[in-house]
């Protein structure tokens, strides 16, 4: 599994998405309770991007029609959303938040 850099962990604030891209992939970065996610940062139902949502109980939802997705999983846990969004691989080494695009089954 390869990872590479996404941000810096002092980057992150507590429970605001950081997007990033990476390999031409938009990743919504999250720390929430004291951890790193890792989630593709389009919704599956609208297109747009998660990382404008907001965060909540290892939730995030999209800011347009409310679908929220589970930080570990991607799946929708709220309509209008049906379909998940890749979850990625999460390391932390020192400062630095890295990321693998190999999908978490």
């Amino acid at each position: 599994m390869t990872f590479v850099r996404a941000c810096g962990l002092s980057e992150l604030e507590e429970d605001t998405p950081k997007r990033v891209e990476l390999d031409g992939t938009p990743v919504s970065v999250v720390l929430t309770g004291g951890e790193v996610f890792a989630i593709n940062d389009i919704c599956s139902h609208a297109n747009v991007s998660l990382a404008e949502g907001e965060v909540d109980d290892c939730h995030i939802e999209c800011w347009l029609h409310g679908s929220r997705f589970d930080l570990r999983s991607g799946k929708p846990d709220a309509l209008p959303a049906t379909r998940p969004v890749p979850v990625y691989p999460v390391k932390i080494e020192g400062d630095d938040v890295l990321v693998s695009l190999t999908q978490e089954s």
